[in-house]
């Protein structure tokens, strides 16, 4: 279930990037680009490196503590 999981994290992400690229052709509304770098902001909070930085997750370790 987890590989299934990051297969939809991957798809959304390469969405995302398909989304910010045709904003900046203009083929699509900025609405879409807002929504991408929400999704990307989101994506890049949840590192380990950032979460570590903040303090909520532990040293990056795979013990899950």
């Amino acid at each position: 279930m987890n590989n299934d999981h990051e297969a939809v994290k991957q798809f959304v992400d390469g969405l995302s990037l398909f989304t910010v690229i045709g904003t900046l052709v203009e083929m699509l509304p900025s609405v879409s680009a807002i929504l991408s770098i929400v999704w990307v902001c989101i994506r890049i909070w949840e590192t380990k490196t950032v979460q570590g930085w903040f303090g909520r997750k532990g040293g990056g370790d795979a013990s899950g503590e």
